[in-house]
């Protein structure tokens, strides 16, 4: 028996269940499309905020290195300053000490004694350095006379010791300026030795600083060997 055909109630109460259906549908899907929404704004947001928080992170680790740099640099220029300073202090010791020797080398010459002991010691050594027959003694004005007779007695003490002899003529071209001594010229005038008190104080200086520096300032660190 075929069935028979919904009345209106039947087919309105039937649309309504499909419409009820759809709807609940439309709910669940629109219900899940929002969590994923949701889901997705969320770890979006949540990589917006790293990065953000990155790049702060990156511009302040920036401008702490930059300022590590900064404070170092003027530290560094700082601490150069202090020894640029310590330095030229310790020089003008060093030239004060040095200017009070010069001073005391040129009272030297007054010494009459002792300074005609210099200059005879003075001239053998140049003769012996020399070894020449005939030598020419560079001197101040002032000590012609007393450069005479050292040169004299000089002459004998080297014709002891070498078994040679040896003349000598005076030319009186050392400046005033110059605290005494006596440079002397071979014949050929190629060879000159310098024995005049300016450069032994000099010759003195050079070979003194070291011990001198250390005795006044004590060891240097940054050195490790000492001459």
């Amino acid at each position: 028996m075929p069935p028979r055909p919904m009345n209106d109630e039947e087919v309105l109460s039937e649309m309504n269940k499909m419409v009820a259906f759809i709807k609940q549908e439309a709910l669940e899907k629109a219900r899940e499309i929002k969590v994923k929404a949701d889901e997705e704004f969320a770890i979006e947001k949540a990589k917006l905020v790293k990065q953000e928080q990155q790049a702060i992170d990156a511009q302040f680790e920036k401008k702490r290195k930059g300022a590590e740099v900064a404070q170092k640099i003027a530290q560094s220029n700082l601490t150069n300053k202090s020894r640029l300073k310590l330095l030229q202090r310790r020089e003008e010791q060093l030239q004060e000490l040095f200017s009070i020797a010069r001073t005391s080398i040129l009272t030297f010459a007054e010494d009459e004694g002792r300074y005609s002991q210099f200059l005879e010691g003075a001239v053998v050594q140049g003769f012996l350095q020399l070894m020449e027959t005939r030598v020419t003694l560079h001197v101040r004005e002032q000590d012609a006379d007393i450069v005479k007779m050292a040169g004299e007695l000089a002459a004998d003490t080297y014709t002891g010791i070498s078994g040679r002899e040896v003349s000598f003529e005076l030319e009186t071209t050392l400046s005033k300026d110059c605290a005494g001594g006596v440079k002397l010229v071979s014949s050929s005038r190629r060879i000159t030795i310098d024995n005049t008190l300016d450069e032994r104080l000099r010759l003195l200086e050079d070979k003194m600083l070291p011990e001198i520096r250390r005795d006044l300032f004590g060891p240097n660190e940054n050195r490790k060997f000492y001459t």
